[in-house]
């Protein structure tokens, strides 16, 4: 892979760092409800299909008292896309050369009153240069309140760079986490962006920000949730949900089909899956 330019290096350096403190407030919360879990992390390295280094990134894998499986990775690979997938990628038909750098963060709740959640922002670089990413809550039993403190967050980070993104970007992200084989939706959204390509510094800003009000959110809504009893039944319905969650994942999630179509880590790409599901 080739050296990072000063973009790429800061943008994975972001990233890292988001890891970082994510994984810390998650270990705080673990240690709140008297767990000693902590993430193991499990380094990989990429061999581009032309047989030179195409980087690697870092799987970080937590099971606790509260975090039934939470996955936080890593990523900085590059090298070229193989055959026709090319032609799919933002800005890669012409030259299949890429680099792609990110976060991406699945978290399966022991507690059903507690909503599982997906966040991904990522860089990428073909012939241009982009951010992605977003995050969205998918609670099997919803409050109203978590869906929207949730969102709050999310809008002021938009807000703050353009006051049109936040509406735009939910709904995206209602029309991509939706499973088209059910006629539902996979939660109760969030916000999801792709294609940013226009000044460097103001969609990095953008892309910090969304990193910063999932950090502001997450934790808080877990805390609200953690210590409420269930009961069997709700469990029940806990893992019938998670088993449309696998669905939408393993069929329609476009960063699975990345991952695997560009020689990432099998376990560091199916992390998404939850441990336990249902299907009846």
């Amino acid at each position: 892979m080739s050296p990072l330019d000063p973009q790429q290096a800061a943008a994975r350096t972001w990233f890292e760092s988001l890891r970082d403190r994510i994984c810390a407030a998650f270990e705080a919360i673990e240690r709140d409800a008297g767990s000693d879990a902590s993430f193991e992390y499990t380094p990989w390295d990429r061999i581009d299909p032309s047989g030179e280094p195409g980087g690697g990134g870092v799987r970080g894998v937590m099971k606790g008292k509260v975090f039934e499986k939470v996955g936080v990775n890593v990523s900085t690979v590059g090298g070229t896309f193989e055959g026709d997938f090319a032609k799919s990628i933002h800005g890669a038909g012409s030259d299949p050369r890429f680099f792609a750098t990110g976060i991406s963060l699945v978290a399966h709740m022991v507690n059903p009153h507690v909503p599982a959640v997906h966040m991904n922002t990522r860089f990428l670089v073909t012939t241009k240069r982009w951010f992605g990413g977003g995050g969205d809550l998918n609670p099997p039993l919803p409050y109203a309140e978590d869906t929207a403190d949730f969102h709050g967050e999310m809008q002021a980070a938009c807000d703050a760079h353009d006051p049109s993104y936040y509406p735009r970007f939910k709904q995206w992200a209602e029309d991509y986490f939706w499973i088209p084989h059910r006629g539902v939706a996979r939660g109760v959204g969030g916000i999801f962006y792709d294609h940013m390509d226009g000044d460097f510094d103001a969609d990095f800003a953008l892309t910090r920000s969304v990193g910063e009000a999932f950090l502001a959110s997450y934790p808080r809504i877990v805390r609200r949730r953690m210590d409420m009893a269930w009961t069997p039944e709700e469990e029940a319905i806990m893992l019938e949900w998670r088993g449309r969650y696998a669905e939408f994942n393993l069929v329609h999630d476009r960063g699975t089909l990345f991952g695997l179509k560009t020689g990432g880590n099998i376990d560091a790409i199916l992390m998404s899956l939850p441990p336990r599901a249902t299907w009846s």
